[in-house]
């Protein structure tokens, strides 16, 4: 599963009206692709085998830096090409995951996909909306995120009991602070903010959240 973000925590200036629309709406438009891109990675991919899958997640890890750049150099173009080879790239990562639910339990694969709409929407709002800094949060919540993930791994090779759930209750309290954030530097874009690197943080967000309550609800039959 992709980790958080290398996305920064840079704040902007609040933004209010016809401006602060626009950046809304054109990161959630970047977001609405990118997640359009990630279902064509995992059709395309959806019958790969071996090791394949690794390959695509090291490759999405290279466009999400590389997105960074192009977008702190001001290139746009190009690093809106790469939030979208990340969205395809991940969807091929995924794919092999999505296709077993698909075919063994498909009404799992609609029930995370509507719980992480919900999840998402509650979370963006309050992230939007509230004056608290989130941002020290966000923060100390790295080394517990990488604590988790440690233990997930872990989990693939030792034999815990109720890891799964473990595993994935804590991801997505942590993952709910990480959408509020997202949500929060979306609020605060300032003029020159690129909407690109936000719309792969929040990307990220839905990506993940989705890929956990996918693995909660089904049982981590693939985990």
């Amino acid at each position: 599963m992709p980790t958080y973000e290398e996305l920064g925590f840079g704040r902007g200036a609040a933004l209010t009206g016809d401006r602060a629309r626009s950046i809304f709406g054109q990161v959630m438009g970047l977001v609405a692709v990118t997640m359009g891109f990630a279902a064509l990675g995992a059709y395309i991919a959806r019958h790969q085998t071996g090791g394949f899958g690794f390959v695509f997640f090291i490759l999405a890890f290279a466009c999400i830096f590389g997105l960074n750049a192009a977008a702190s150099r001001g290139r746009e173009q190009l690093a809106m090409v790469l939030l979208f080879a990340m969205g395809l790239l991940l969807g091929m990562f995924v794919a092999p995951i999505l296709y077993y639910y698909a075919h063994t339990n498909p009404g799992v694969v609609y029930q995370a996909a509507g719980a992480t709409g919900l999840f998402v929407a509650i979370m963006g709002a309050i992230g939007y909306t509230t004056q608290r800094d989130l941002a020290p949060l966000a923060r100390a919540l790295l080394i517990p995120f990488i604590i988790v993930l440690v233990f997930g791994l872990v989990a693939v090779f030792v034999a815990i009991p109720a890891s799964n759930i473990i595993y994935c209750v804590a991801m997505l309290a942590i993952f709910a602070v990480f959408t509020a954030f997202d949500f929060q530097r979306l609020a605060r874009a300032g003029d020159h903010t690129s909407a690109v690197p936000i719309a792969a943080s929040i990307f990220l967000d839905i990506f993940n959240v989705f890929l956990l309550l996918l693995s909660l609800l089904g049982g981590g039959s693939r985990r």
